[in-house]
């Protein structure tokens, strides 16, 4: 391996350089745009072998990765904020029509206002668009996701796409040090695209098709299993990465001084790190701190997350998103796996970053108190301090 200095952006292009697409996409769009132009670099010096395909909208982006998965071809495209909303549409096809294709979210708050910073409410957005969906925490992570990414959504037993979420500037503009994998290392880990689910002229089938009330929920039954099915093909998937790259991830979730804990913050993507520092800052002062951090939202971890909160006196999630009216999305899913599971422990729902804005450790010391001493159930994070209604 070398080491390379990188944004989350270019750490991502390289997983995917290593990753061999035949087919990329590309429609720039703050903060993802470095992915794209590092892609059309690597085309264009012949680093990778790929059909690179300008398109004038993100709904053609994702249109023409479809035709591309559909000719049987590994395809990739890249996104953000209102570009992701403009192709939802395409989403459902995508997932419909069982084509593993790989794409990477700048996660960046949605208009209006309009606002190119960075928070989670365009993918969680599309929650029920079935596609996996996974949040990275730094750059290393965002390029090993990139290599992992296709080895899970083209499994047989998958055959579902795959969203890579990147927190906008926070990790796609910040630079860190990555270990890039060897070429050899990256092809054995991951073989050539084959698929059976392609146009074929020698044995013709019917792919994109209608169907009535008496099938059309079999097909949906069928998408809702395949993103169940990567559940174990993603622990399967980083053993193998683990062995072949020397690198391990946890799974659905990643736990952090959890096992003893009385607190435990939930939250998802870059902000993970300055929780568990705040969280040995209130362990030196005998508070029993801990942190869970949910690597993917679907498929959703709910075993694991109950697991990880069932000794808990109480929970609370950081997120960077609000369903209006209600509450935030992870919220919901985390309320609803412990339920599920017959754990009864005091949650809240804390709300910050939308539009970008900093979430200092002080916020985050402050969600460990609200956790301590009750708050209310949704809180917005610097509207009238913790406990606001």
């Amino acid at each position: 391996m070398s080491k390379k200095f990188l944004s989350g952006n270019e750490a991502f292009a390289e997983g995917i350089r290593l990753a061999r697409p035949e087919v990329i996409s590309a429609y720039p769009i703050t903060p993802q745009t470095i992915v794209v132009e590092r892609l059309s670099e690597m085309v264009e010096d012949g680093s990778l072998t790929a059909e690179y395909v300008h398109v004038e909208s993100e709904h053609s982006a994702l249109s023409c990765a479809i035709g591309a998965s559909a000719a049987g071809a590994r395809a990739f495209t890249a996104t953000s904020s209102q570009g992701l909303l403009y192709m939802a549409e395409c989403l459902y096809y995508a997932a419909g029509g069982r084509f593993p294709i790989v794409m990477m979210n700048a996660d960046r708050s949605t208009a209006l206002p309009w606002n190119i910073y960075g928070d989670q409410r365009d993918s969680l957005s599309q929650l029920d668009s079935g596609w996996i969906q996974a949040y990275a925490e730094n750059a290393q992570e965002a390029l090993d996701l990139a290599l992992m990414s296709y080895k899970i959504a083209e499994n047989k037993a998958v055959s579902t796409p795959y969203m890579a979420n990147l927190d906008g500037f926070i990790l796609t503009h910040t630079y860190e040090t990555v270990d890039i994998p060897e070429r050899e290392q990256a092809d054995r880990f991951l073989p050539p695209y084959e698929t059976d689910n392609r146009i074929d002229f020698d044995n013709p089938k019917n792919m994109a098709f209608s169907a009535g009330p008496d099938t059309n929920y079999i097909f949906k039954f069928k998408e809702h299993q395949g993103v169940l099915a990567a559940r174990q093909v993603i622990r399967d998937t980083e053993k193998e990465f683990a062995e072949i790259f020397g690198r391990k991830y946890s799974g659905l979730i990643d736990t952090y001084l959890t096992d003893d804990a009385d607190y435990i913050l939930v939250t998802l993507g870059s902000i993970a790190g300055l929780c568990r520092e705040t969280a040995d800052k209130l362990r030196e002062n005998g508070v029993k701190a801990g942190v869970v951090r949910i690597r993917y939202m679907r498929p959703f971890p709910n075993e694991e997350i109950a697991e990880a909160l069932k000794n808990a006196r109480a929970y609370g999630v950081l997120e960077k998103d609000i369903s209006f009216g209600n509450e935030g999305a992870v919220f919901t899913n985390v309320n609803s796996a412990l339920k599920k599971a017959g754990i009864n422990i005091s949650g809240y729902n804390f709300i910050g970053g939308l539009g970008g804005r900093n979430i200092s450790a002080g916020d985050i010391q402050d969600i460990f108190s609200g956790l301590i001493n009750g708050t209310d159930s949704v809180n917005f994070i610097g509207i009238g301090g913790v406990n606001n209604g």
